[in-house]
């Protein structure tokens, strides 16, 4: 036996020199442990010697003892682990040895954390006075930062958490960084750390309603004393869940709580906090204080050095303080369900709220929609106003101008009339013509600035036609009194609906303040709900079913409010759209109408213009057959006058011809001379025909607007012709003299050849526009 004990012995040393010997080297000889393993080893006690024999035992035969002697290892927690053996126990404990997230921690540390700013401001307030840590930059701030910053890559919802890093620390005491990174992430899934630390702390107030329970519960008289002082639990206890009491007790008496919380759970926290106020519970009802002194005074001060002698005492305590895990679990059913009624309330609230501001915005949205419509009925009506005056000065302009026009008409007519009577007076009179030239210049000048006069004016007429026409489109794209009259309506509706809303928003803001006052006083009654009696508490049920039925009955009331505040707007969108449809229906019928009577003026111009087009065809037609037959009465005139002077050509030389015979035989020229005047009485009464067709064509009345002026003899021919608009441009003529044939018959038988030739000479006159041909036999 002795031999078989000293080999246990020996092999649980070198299990245990090993385990150190890891420690160590992982943490670089840092220090850290709270005895060294050789001052361990030499100050070996025989009590020492047996925790190490049996704990040694323990963590070689771990599966087993956890399964069949659970209870035996409970109480050996309770009673403390060695500190050489925390390191291992703690992994084995919460099952934390060969993780996978172990082989991932060096290439985490490589990463950037969006944490890593408030780590470092919050690793020189973690344990500020260790050894370990309070040098800055040291190797166990570093270390305490990697652990950290991996953690919050590892889990982002969570990140980091103040308070974290206390824990962490007291791991980096015991074993390495990678070790104590794989025991801190047992602890946060598996102990309820996660939940404590998540951003909602959903967690930590069902501790600390669970907690209050315990209080009220074994403590009445210190819970009523803390009620009066305003002292909630959440002041003083908040930081012994979050780090375990890590930051109220002195390390070594955390340490040893520590031990039992990675056996049991947070089962040891409720139990401690608990045994801590029954210890103190004569010392803090005797305090009367503000709650935030009390907590800096006493909590922090007096309780610690209470604890300076050893954890023994309050661990003992704490175990004869009841712990009832069914009722916790109840407890936990009741604080699910308050938080979810308080949860559905905020969401009412919240809700109404919504409402409340989305029935401010849409009393926003009429008061602008009636300011629109009030700017755009007196901008109509301004607008109209203006548009009738323009109207005004417009007609009295077109009166204006329709006067000019009259008056230039007028002179035109004069003109004309002028004209026609200077056409009259060309024609072949007796005696030399009345005008001269330049009467006729000035005359056509006069004429001329005539026409101009009446083309302004027509073009003037014109504009002014455009405009009426554009005041007219503008005028019935105003609002007229049907339209205006609509508009006030519609004013007048909105001015209705915005009162119903106002109306609704101050029911729905007076039922927010009634839900308001019930939630303060159902805050009132859930407070001191553990202190009443039963019979109250039925009561208190009561009258959170009332309070259910009232929400529930708001809940509808503003749902059906809801509805005809929607039902509201659906009938002013469908008076809009009634109104929009009208008058869109009377645009219509009006541009239909316009289109009728565009298009019926656009007939009658076609028609107008072919008719016109028909006209002037005919007219070209007829002025070209009239030229033709001027021309071939001209060219038959000319053949004529050309025979007229071959004829007087002739009668030279039969002259001649009689009076070498004359001269010859005197006695036969008595009668040569008669023949001779017969012949020339008959040359006279051709030329009278000659010139009873000239003055017939003289005389040729215009044709259809053409004048044809011909003068025998003359080189040059002149036309006269008009357009259909009746803009005439006239030309005027001054007469020319006309052709003149003169005979003079003076034959006298007389000796003396000078006699002869004054008094018996036949002069025929041929004068072509200015110059005279004289022909004497």
């Amino acid at each position: 036996n002795g031999m078989s004990d000293g080999q246990t012995l020996t092999k649980l040393l070198e299990t245990d020199s090993k385990s150190l010997r890891s420690m160590n080297g992982s943490r670089r000889n840092s220090g850290s442990s709270l005895v060294s393993s050789s001052s361990a080893s030499s100050n070996l006690s025989h009590l020492e010697e047996d925790s190490w024999i049996l704990w040694g035992r323990i963590v070689n035969e771990w599966e087993e003892v956890r399964k069949k002697k659970e209870k035996q290892l409970k109480d050996l927690v309770r009673k403390g682990i060695p500190h050489h053996f925390r390191a291992i126990v703690w992994q084995l404990l919460c099952n934390a040895q060969n993780m996978p997230i172990k082989d991932q921690y060096s290439e985490l540390l490589k990463m950037t954390s969006p944490c890593e700013k408030l780590i470092r401001r919050d690793i020189a307030r973690t344990y500020p006075e260790h050894e370990f840590f309070k040098e800055k930059d040291s190797l166990g701030q570093e270390v305490l930062f990697n652990v950290m910053k991996a953690y919050s890559l590892v889990d982002r919802e969570v990140g980091y958490c103040q308070g974290s890093a206390f824990i962490v620390g007291l791991l980096l005491m015991q074993m390495p960084e990678e070790e104590a990174f794989c025991v801190f992430v047992k602890l946060m899934q598996d102990y309820r750390l996660r939940e404590l630390f998540k951003p909602s702390m959903a967690e930590l107030g069902l501790c600390m309603y669970q907690f209050e329970y315990m209080i009220q519960e074994q403590l009445p008289e210190l819970h009523i004393h803390f009620q009066a002082q305003s002292f909630h639990t959440s002041m003083y206890a908040s930081s012994w869940f979050l780090t375990i009491f890590l930051t109220s007790f002195p390390l070594p008496v955390a340490t040893r709580i520590f031990d039992i919380f990675m056996c049991e759970g947070l089962e040891i926290v409720f139990r401690v906090g608990l045994a801590i106020l029954q210890m103190n519970q004569a010392e803090l009802i005797q305090l009367d204080m503000e709650g935030i002194n009390l907590h800096h005074s006493h909590f922090q001060k007096v309780i610690p050095h209470q604890l300076d002698s050893g954890p023994d005492k309050v661990i003992q305590a704490a175990y004869q303080v009841k712990y009832n895990a069914k009722k916790m679990k109840k407890l936990e059913k009741e604080y699910t369900t308050i938080k979810t009624k308080e949860m559905e309330e905020q969401v009412e609230i919240k809700r109404l709220r919504t409402e409340n501001r989305l029935l401010k915005q849409r009393i926003d949205t009429l008061e602008k929609e009636s300011a629109s419509l009030a700017d755009r009925l007196i901008q109509g009506q301004v607008t109209r106003a203006q548009e009738a005056e323009e109207n005004y000065l417009v007609k009295r302009e077109l009166a204006t101008v329709k006067q000019q026009s009259e008056e230039a008409s007028a002179q035109l007519e004069q003109a004309k009339k002028t004209i026609r009577q200077l056409q009259q007076q060309q024609q072949p009179q007796k005696g030399p013509p009345r005008f001269s030239e330049e009467s006729v210049l000035q005359l056509e000048r006069e004429l001329v600035q005539a026409r101009l006069k009446e083309a302004e004016s027509q073009c003037a007429l014109k504009e002014m036609q455009d405009k009426i026409l554009d005041m007219e489109k503008r005028n019935t794209s105003l609002p007229d009194d049907t339209n205006v009259a609509r508009l006030q309506e519609e004013l007048i509706g909105v001015k209705l609906r915005e009162a119903e809303a106002l109306t609704g928003l101050k029911e729905l803001r007076q039922q927010v303040r009634d839900l308001e006052d019930h939630w303060q006083r159902h805050l009132a009654r859930t407070a001191g709900r553990w202190k009443d009696s039963p019979k109250k508490n039925t009561m208190s049920e009561l009258q959170d079913e009332l309070m259910s039925v009232r929400l529930r009955e708001a809940e509808a009331q503003a749902e059906l409010r809801e509805m005809r505040q929607r039902m509201l707007e659906l009938e002013t969108q469908n008076q809009i759209h009634n109104n929009q449809l009208r008058r869109a229906e009377q645009e219509s019928r009006s541009l239909q109408e316009r289109v009728q009577k565009l298009t019926t003026q656009n007939k009658d111009l076609n028609m107008q213009l072919q008719e016109i087009k028909r006209r002037q065809a005919e007219i070209e037609c007829k002025s070209k057959e009239e030229v033709m037959a001027v021309r071939l009465r001209e060219a038959d005139n000319i053949a004529a006058m050309a025979e007229l002077q071959q004829q007087i050509s002739e009668l030279e030389i039969q002259k001649e011809e009689g009076k070498v015979q004359g001269q010859l035989n005197h006695t036969d020229s008595s009668q040569y001379i008669r023949d001779l005047k017969d012949q020339i009485a008959e040359l006279q009464h051709e030329i009278r025909c000659l010139k009873g067709q000239r003055g017939g064509l003289a005389n040729q009345p215009t044709f259809d607007g053409i004048h044809i002026v011909n003068h025998y003899g003359a080189d040059d021919e002149s036309y006269q012709s008009s357009d259909d608009d009746g803009v005439k441009v006239s030309t005027l003529q001054v007469p020319q003299q006309r052709s003149r044939i003169k005979l003079h018959p003076k034959l006298e038988d007389t000796d003396s050849d000078e006699e002869e030739e004054d008094g018996e000479a036949l002069r025929i006159s041929v004068p072509q526009s200015s110059s005279h041909k004289t022909t004497s036999v």
